[in-house]
């Protein structure tokens, strides 16, 4: 055969075998529609949860809190979007910077360099990167429950953006970034599906040792403090179920079996966590109330909220019961201690999220554990992700805890974080906000 004809057989096959690569890179690459409409749909939900936050905070407190109480939800919808966009969504998912305690992508600074980024799963990285963006928001917002009637707003909009960067964004890394620590700590790293330990307990820790220094409202425990609207309240509780499908099911950042599997548990721990509170309650008190119902709804929803992806039905079920008892147990116990957790972020949220994280490992699906098993020389057992699990649980909790008590120091000592007698006397609603929530004259 001729040179030349040699010479285009390989300039032929050099151009298809070109083409071919850019196709498969190019398919590899596309945009998969009913992922991006699952999580544009996701992402839709999660926000929804604010508002029912707010609901369902607001409707807890004294009527002359309740429009105060509700802005510290919505407020932190604005500030945080604003510092996720500029630096969170960086701090989040960038890579490693300063040892790995956050990481940093200059593309990802006000999201300026993934216009036309498509994920490896289909998806754009704007819709992951809003998804996201919604847990940074809600997270700092379930801290205000726990020192609920007694902060003051300027303090609190400080603190939410000071613990956003210094608490939320290091943990996310942590425990999401593909080179985080905790991401790859045993067989798997550890296991927080949809936000165990970087949302509900930092969250939870955090308002702890927030209402600890803060100390109680004023006339608590010896003054009656009736919530003003449990009909709002158990909106704002059904809200959050609702958005927590988007939450959980969300996560799996694509539309197929690990979506459907996690919805399942999300739905099966919320019910069994509603009946188990009732059951408890009915039991101890003799009445089962609109509030229980929806307080085991939210603890069962917080302790499948890191094992969604990972245990089946059954085991949802369970975490969702255990989660009631030891809450409801918990609740009580702050009673007896008389410290002031107002709206129990830290009785649901923080030991929901605790019993979650841990008991989780129990309920493993077995295909599960066998693909971890295979990661590693010599396998790997429920023994050892129990370690895992334990560790990340207690390096959540002392980071959270040690740096909200800095923080709160930082913000009392500067601008200021409890209300005066005077502004907590008249109430949040006008004190901050020259409004009142109902326009009622004599809101109490």
């Amino acid at each position: 055969m001729k040179k030349q004809n040699w010479r285009k057989i390989l300039l032929f096959g050099f151009f298809a075998l070109f083409a071919t690569s850019q196709a498969l890179a190019a398919e590899e690459h596309a945009i998969d529609s009913g992922a991006t409409a699952w999580m544009l749909t996701s992402t839709t939900l999660v926000l929804l949860m604010i508002p029912g936050l707010a609901m369902f905070y607001g409707g807890l407190v004294r009527t002359k809190n309740v429009l105060g109480t509700m802005m510290h939800s919505f407020a932190a919808m604005g500030v945080m979007t604003v510092l996720w966009i500029s630096v969170g969504y960086s701090m989040c998912f960038g890579s490693n910077v300063l040892g790995g305690w956050i990481g940093w992508n200059p593309d990802y600074v006000f999201l300026s360099g993934i216009d036309t980024n498509i994920l490896a799963g289909g998806v754009p990285e704007y819709v992951f990167s809003m998804f996201q963006g919604k847990f940074a928001i809600i997270t700092p917002a379930l801290i205000a429950g726990a020192f609920a009637e007694r902060v003051n707003f300027k303090g609190y909009m400080i603190f939410i953006i000071l613990w956003g960067l210094l608490v939320y964004n290091p943990l996310c890394h942590w425990v999401w970034a593909e080179d985080g620590f905790l991401f790859n700590l045993g067989a798997n790293g550890a296991i927080d599906f949809a936000g165990g330990t970087v949302v509900h307990i930092s969250a939870g820790v955090s308002g702890l040792v927030a209402a600890i220094y803060l100390g109680a409202r004023r006339g608590y425990p010896k003054t009656a403090i009736e919530p003003n609207n449990l009909v709002m309240t158990m909106i704002g509780g059904g809200l959050l179920w609702v958005g927590w499908f988007g939450f959980n099911a969300g996560s799996s950042i694509s539309s197929g079996l690990s979506t459907a599997q996690a919805l399942t548990a999300t739905q099966a721990a919320a019910a069994a966590g509603a009946l188990s509170w009732m059951i408890i309650e009915g039991l101890h008190q003799g009445k089962a109330t609109a509030l229980g119902f929806v307080s085991g709804v939210l603890a069962g929803l917080v302790a499948v909220t890191p094992a969604a992806g990972v245990v089946q039905p059954g085991g949802a079920m369970f975490l969702g019961i255990l989660a009631s008892g030891v809450c409801y147990t918990f609740i009580l116990l702050k009673n007896k201690l008389k410290y002031d957790d107002s709206l129990d972020a830290f009785g649901v949220h923080g030991i929901g999220g605790i019993v979650g994280a841990i008991f989780l490992t129990f309920f493993i699906r077995k295909s599960w554990m066998e693909e971890a098993a295979a990661m590693v020389d010599g396998g790997w057992t429920l023994m050892q992700q129990l370690g895992v699990q334990v560790s990340a649980v207690l390096i959540a909790i002392v980071y959270a805890g040690v740096l909200t008590y800095i923080l709160l120091i930082v913000v009392s000592k500067t601008v200021g974080l409890r209300s005066s007698e005077s502004s907590e006397m008249a109430g949040l609603d006008n004190s901050y906000h020259g409004e009142r929530g109902y326009g009622m004259l004599n809101a109490n």
